[in-house]
């Protein structure tokens, strides 16, 4: 609990009023010196707002049984969730669409999102495909993107405040993973300054003789109780400009 709370940059006192007990309660409960009710954990939990995974980890490790269960995404009983991502991902077509997992697996994707694997070596396309892994690799897109550097930096960053707020490890080694790649020729210190008509930092891809220009939202459901579904996140990719709109469309400029 103390790792969480100190990973939130919060005090013992500041937690201890969100929860309305002491802080003194507080600290006998991280050095072991009082042991926590079934509802302190969970109350505790929920104030640091830890990943459900970890507080089934919390939950055992005072001694109770985990509270959240955790299926496989084809599970009979998450045939709900299956139904919702395919109208997710059929519903954005003509556009790219991907669903990922808490470490970045593709967990499902729809057939516009294909263009990400054209040309990808069989290696990087063996099961779980991983789409960080997939947007960086220079034998992958980052081969193919044009604006690398602020690209690369944006996504280093992500992944790193990733592992940060959740604990995962598997994120932090992915980062570590991540920023060893090499561009022969490419300046990974050239930034561009955002200029007034910016609005968000686009993908610019080279696609044959057009330049695509896209952002990306991503979507999570909302009030998970189960573990796989809470780690589930939706990807979507917009086109930036008409060009990039038409291209989709399958129209040629």
């Amino acid at each position: 609990m103390r790792s969480w709370r100190q990973r939130r940059r919060v005090s013992q006192l500041d937690l201890a009023i969100e929860a309305d007990v002491s802080a003194r309660h507080i600290s006998f409960l991280e050095t072991g010196r009082a042991r926590p009710s079934r509802e302190m954990v969970m109350k505790l939990a929920e104030e640091l707002e830890v990943p459900l995974r970890h507080r089934n980890r919390l939950m055992v490790s005072a001694g109770f049984a985990p509270v959240y269960p955790e299926r496989e995404v084809r599970a009979p009983e998450m045939e709900v969730v299956r139904q919702a991502l395919e109208k997710i991902l059929a519903g954005h077509e003509p556009y790219p669409a991907v669903v990922v997992d808490a470490v970045w697996n593709l967990v499902a994707a729809n057939s516009a999102a294909g263009m990400f694997m054209e040309g990808v070596p069989a290696e990087l396309l063996q099961e779980p495909v991983n789409v960080m892994r997939l947007s960086l690799h220079p034998d992958a897109m980052g081969g193919r993107l044009l604006n690398l550097a602020e690209v690369r930096a944006h996504l280093l960053h992500q992944l790193r405040r990733q592992a940060e707020m959740s604990g995962n490890g598997l994120l932090a080694e992915l980062h570590d993973e991540l920023a060893s790649y090499t561009y022969p020729g490419v300046d990974l210190n050239v930034a561009h300054v955002p200029g007034p008509a910016d609005i968000l930092v686009p993908l610019r891809i080279a696609a044959g003789d057009r330049v695509l220009s896209m952002f990306t939202t991503i979507a999570t459901f909302g009030t998970p109780v189960d573990v796989t579904v809470s780690e589930l996140a939706i990807e979507t990719f917009w086109p930036n400009d008409e060009e990039t709109a038409a291209a989709f469309r399958g129209e040629r400029g």
